[in-house]
Formats: structure tokens, C-alpha cells, sequence
């Protein structure tokens, strides 16, 4: 054995999380997911204030931001775990319930962050094939189950292709998971999603106990840059993941500009519906370049490019707009100012001329 400190095998076998390239100063920059348009007022005015507090420790347990969660999303405050982004959250749910060994049933491909929590809380990642056009296939996920699964994550929308589930295929599926076996349903884009099929998240996990919900206030909210993500699960689940979650978590900076994202909500989600426009745009214009997409519910759409992703990538980053390449599957691109749109959609123009 080497007289060096060893690094765990899992930690040795980790893949990396590769995160949106950063764009230049005259670049478009479509690789992450974010809310092109400036933080409203009022969110900005709580941060400012909110710093002349940076000599103390925030709130650990960010008590006014849970209450203001729950009562945004109707459930009580006992049963909202904050946390530094949804993927800080999702490895602490995974830690108050995977032990070494342990089977986690995932979607593949999803969201990337998925096999590196899965790794680090000691798991074994269980992938399940996506079915056609993009989608989770609920039945195979709910035939990977076995007795040694104690979570499955359910991605929807389903990041990066783009399809939500249906509630009727929901319903099917935790009919078919034992209740002992966590179901996290994953809705970081729940606020884009406009499909009348969609299941109502929270009624989902009003009805089923082993259902833990996962959201973020980084993608509608626009706070990508403070981190704050939350789950909801019943109170004994909710203490659990509590416990297991690094203290302080969330700044103090964040709770508040949190707090206050979630008092103006209501002009937050137009700016939704703004991109929710821009998206369906987005979608007509390369549909009549005869882009054959996968349906999103997101705020991105998903370019199948196979061999010819990376390279693309580069092309599309040359011309001005940054986007989010998958080695050898496809790029993903987010949906952004309408000057973005009408540029990426000249460049996927000529990737047509060339096929």
C-alpha cells in the first residue's frame, strides 16, 4: 500500500460536472439555463441591504425563507429543507437515505449532477435508457426497482432534453414503487412547464409519503448566482435531510434576496411567460428549419447532434452564442434575449445546409 493519503475509489471514479461555458463580452450565452433579464429591483435593494450583515452567520435554519416557501407552495414550513441550489439539496437527500450499496434508479440521459451525488453518498446509480423523443420511461424505471433501491429520481422537466412527465404515467409508476423507496421528483423548471398533461407537483406529493419534492429559485426566481434550492417532504423525512445538510448553508445574502424574489413573484413569473414565448419562438423557427426536437417544457431545447456535437458547439461559440454541448449525444440551448434566439437560429440554419 502507497505511504500516500488515498483518495476513495468512488471519489477516484467520479465524472466531472461540466458546467455552461461563460460568454464573452460579445456573446449570447445559452449554455445554463439562466434568466437572461436583470434581477428585479426589490431583490436587489435586499441584497444591498442584506450585506451590511456579512460580519454574522445567517439564520442556520433560514426560518422566514422556509415560512416563505411553504407558503408559497402550500405546505407547512416543517416540511421545506433549504439548501446551496437544488443539487446541495439533492445530496443531502440522498445522504439522510442511501447508504454503501444502495441502488438509485435514475433517467439517462438527465441531469449530470445525478451520477456524482449518487457516487459521493456512496450509491450505486441504476441508469435507465430514455425513451423516444427525449421522455423518461416510468415503466422501465419502475422495473429497474429492486430490494436494494432506496431512491428514484424523477426528472421533470427532464434536463437536457426537455419532455415532462404526464400525470396519468406518474401515477402509474408510484402505483408500481414500493412505498419504502424514496421518489424524488425533480421540478427545477416546474415554473416553464405548460403542458395540460404535467402532473400537479404538490398534490403528487400530498397523495404519496415517499415523495420528496426538489425546486430551485435559480432559474424562474433568477437567482442562479446566490444558490438556493429547496425540497419538501413530510416533517420526520424533512428532519432527516435537515440533519445531514451542511450547516449555514444558505448566506444570509441569499435568504433575503430569496425571501424577496418570492414577494414579487407575480411580475417574476411574467417574465416566465416572456420566456415561455421566446421558447415556443425558438421552437417554430427550428422546426421550420426541420429540426426533428424533442417537446420541452423547459426553458431549452435539445439538438440530438450525435458525433457532430462538440464541434457544432465550437462553431455556435465562434459566432457569438455560448451553448451546452453533450460529448457525442447533443447540445442543449437555453432559451434567452429574442437577439439570441434569431442569432443561434442562423447558425443552426447553416449546421442544416451542411447535413
Amino acid at each position: 500500500m502507497s505511504d500516500n493519503p488515498q483518495l476513495r475509489p468512488a471519489v477516484d471514479a467520479l465524472p466531472a460536472y461540466v458546467p455552461g461555458a461563460r460568454a464573452g463580452a460579445t456573446s449570447f450565452k445559452l449554455s445554463s439555463n439562466e434568466n437572461p433579464y436583470p434581477v428585479h429591483p426589490a431583490v436587489v435593494a435586499a441584497i444591498v441591504d442584506a450585506a451590511q450583515d456579512t460580519n454574522r452567520y445567517p439564520d442556520m435554519h433560514a426560518t422566514e425563507l422556509c415560512a416563505a416557501i411553504a407558503d408559497m407552495v402550500g405546505v407547512r414550513a416543517e416540511e421545506v429543507v433549504v439548501g446551496n441550489g437544488s443539487v446541495a439539496v439533492l445530496a443531502h437527500v440522498l445522504g439522510a437515505f442511501v447508504d454503501a450499496g444502495d441502488e438509485v434508479v435514475l433517467p439517462w440521459r438527465s441531469f449530470e449532477a445525478y451520477p456524482i451525488a449518487i457516487q459521493v453518498a456512496g450509491g450505486t446509480g441504476v441508469n435507465v435508457p430514455l425513451a423516444e423523443g427525449g421522455r423518461l420511461d416510468l415503466p422501465a424505471m419502475a422495473a429497474a426497482v429492486t430490494e436494494r433501491t432506496k431512491v428514484v429520481l424523477v426528472c421533470t422537466p427532464n434536463n437536457p432534453t426537455g419532455p415532462a412527465v404526464h400525470a396519468d404515467e406518474l401515477d402509474a409508476f408510484l402505483a408500481a414503487v414500493p412505498r419504502h423507496v424514496v421518489v424524488v421528483l425533480d421540478e427545477a423548471y416546474v415554473e416553464f412547464v405548460r403542458d395540460p398533461e404535467a402532473p400537479d407537483g404538490v398534490a403528487v406529493y400530498a397523495a404519496h409519503p415517499n415523495v420528496v419534492l426538489l425546486r430551485t429559485l435559480s432559474k424562474a426566481y433568477g437567482l442562479a448566482g446566490l444558490r438556493v434550492g429547496y425540497a419538501v417532504a413530510r416533517p420526520r423525512l424533512a428532519a432527516g435531510i435537515r440533519a445531514v445538510a451542511t450547516p449555514f448553508g444558505v448566506s444570509h445574502v441569499a435568504q433575503r434576496a430569496a425571501i424577496a424574489a418570492i414577494g414579487v413573484k407575480d411580475r417574476l413569473l411574467e417574465i416566465v411567460d416572456e420566456l415561455v414565448d421566446e421558447r415556443t419562438r425558438l421552437v417554430g423557427l427550428l422546426a421550420a428549419q426541420d429540426w426533428d426536437l424533442p417537446e420541452t417544457q423547459a426553458n431549452f431545447v435539445w439538438l440530438p447532434l450525435g458525433e457532430q456535437t462538440v464541434a457544432r458547439a465550437a462553431e455556435a461559440a465562434s459566432a457569438g452564442v455560448v451553448v451546452r454541448p453533450f460529448a457525442g449525444e447533443g447540445i442543449r440551448v437555453s432559451v434567452g434575449e429574442p437577439e439570441a434566439t434569431d442569432l443561434f437560429c442562423e447558425i443552426a440554419a447553416t449546421w442544416r445546409e451542411d447535413a
